[in-house]
């Protein structure tokens, strides 16, 4: 790579780099914001699913902006709206002030990361060149989330509210790095392409109303549960007529008969839902019963951040040697021995037998998430390469809040008392989750282990307006 390309490749690893950190930073100061605030369970687990409900919820309409309104504009605007949400979180006085900014910051983003991800597989040949980029970038984020947790633990001690101030400066310097650097996008042909608002209005309160109906489970009436739950189903299925029906449709549907995109996005989907419930219910295990400070809980979990070296390292080398396939499916079996282990976590339990399972699991991020964003990318027509990553990004997010409804619900529903011994219980309840959504994706990706490969194409130099300004 050149160096103006490696320039480029360092501000968008910045920026996915600091939407790791944000993320991991929250998890752990989510005890104190709960304090401070007086929020319960329900309400807690909101503060990271209305991030995720934004992120994933908007994530095709950021995905196909970036295609019609150009790349680099998208990315600029959406990372200073990003900026802004981030510092008004950390004046949040009450619960709903923080999940309204939390909502927003997670709106930026699903803006910013599609448009991110998409100067990368547009600015790069498709192939060793691309994939080398790809590892990268996953591997940074997989850093950001790691440091996140260490640093979210040092910011608590000066208070919770500095783990939002802090992403304003990041954002900040990657902001004037990005307009320094980032080629200017050509000015994107929209002659006869329109922008589907219903469809990703339709898509996104299908998905805020599937989360919320799973979350309220364990607590609501059960008539009101399906009643939540069918209202999304059936704007799923107005989403879909719509896109049928729809000129110029936010998601080609047709994209959707590709069978290692589709297993990708399953994949991706369930392996994230699984990794958010699982660190949500160890964070409160390590907090709330074992007495632990959030800066001991910070260390003791970034031991996970372990991808961060192995995504760009040995990953590659994996992934050139035996394909995405294997390389995905051999890190979803290691996340289900992970949680697996866990599973019959007891009251009184050494950081050292807590070890394995923490280790597993960064090296089944290592093999699973930088692959899963090769996989669901690789061969699409560069016109839709914002689709795809949207794509990818809405199957993690959506995942990610249906993982965190899931475990509270299971958690709610199976404490039955305020004793360690029940509170206990319903940590181990809900660490099922986790596990069985682990052995469904490696059960997915299964399906793709003898599909034929694409064969990936000779590297060249890109032969794109935005690879050409690269270079």
């Amino acid at each position: 790579m050149s160096a103006r390309e490696w320039a480029v490749l360092l501000v968008l690893c910045g920026a996915i780099f600091l939407e790791g950190i944000d993320v991991a930073m929250l998890n752990v100061v989510l005890p104190a914001i709960r304090a401070d605030l007086g929020m319960s369970t329900a309400q807690l687990q909101w503060v990271m699913s209305a991030y995720v409900l934004g992120y994933g919820g908007f994530m095709l309409l950021g995905g196909r902006a970036a295609d019609l309104f150009g790349r680099r504009q998208m990315f600029v605007f959406w990372l200073a709206v990003f900026l802004v949400f981030s510092g008004l979180g950390g004046f949040a006085t009450e619960g709903w002030m923080l999940i309204v900014a939390r909502f927003m910051t997670g709106v930026s983003a699903a803006f910013m990361t599609p448009a991110g991800l998409s100067i990368i597989t547009t600015g790069f040949a498709e192939g060793p060149r691309r994939n080398k980029a790809l590892l990268i970038y996953s591997g940074t984020a997989a850093g950001g989330f790691s440091i996140g947790l260490v640093v979210g633990g040092l910011l608590t001690s000066l208070g919770w509210r500095w783990v939002f101030f802090a992403p304003v400066v990041l954002s900040g310097l990657i902001l004037v790095a990005a307009l320094a650097v980032v080629p200017r996008s050509p000015r994107p042909d929209r002659t006869g392409q329109g922008f589907d608002i219903l469809g990703g209005l339709t898509v996104t309160a299908a998905i805020v109303l599937i989360v919320l109906g799973v979350e309220q489970a364990a607590h609501a009436a059960a008539g009101r549960t399906v009643a939540v739950l069918a209202a999304g189903v059936v704007l799923l299925v107005a989403f879909v007529v719509i896109e049928r029906r729809s000129a110029e449709p936010l998601i080609r549907l047709g994209i959707l008969r590709d069978p290692g995109l589709v297993r990708a996005n399953l994949a991706g989907l369930l392996f994230a839902g699984a990794f958010f419930g699982f660190q949500f219910i160890v964070v409160l295990y390590l907090q709330e019963l074992r007495d632990w400070s959030t800066l001991q809980t910070s260390f003791a979990m970034t031991v996970i951040g372990i991808d961060a070296i192995l995504s760009p390292t040995l990953t590659p080398k994996l992934v050139e040697r035996f394909g995405n396939a294997r390389v995905v499916f051999g890190g979803l079996l290691l996340a289900t021995a992970a949680y697996a282990l866990f599973l019959p976590v007891g009251i009184d339990w050494t950081y050292l037998v807590m070890l394995p399972s923490l280790l597993l699991l960064g090296l089944a991020f290592a093999l699973t998430y930088g692959p899963l964003t090769i996989a669901a990318t690789d061969g699409v027509d560069e016109a839709e390469q914002g689709l795809a990553g949207g794509l990818l990004y809405t199957s993690f997010q959506f995942g990610a809040a249906l993982g965190l409804s899931a475990v509270t619900a299971v958690n709610v529903a199976a404490t039955d008392a305020s004793t360690p011994g029940a509170v206990l219980g319903g940590y181990r309840a809900a660490l099922l989750v986790p596990l069985c959504a682990a052995v469904v994706a490696a059960a997915v990706t299964a399906f793709g282990l003898r599909s034929p490969t694409r064969a990936a194409p000779a590297e060249q130099a890109p032969d794109t307006a935005e690879a050409s300004a690269l270079r």
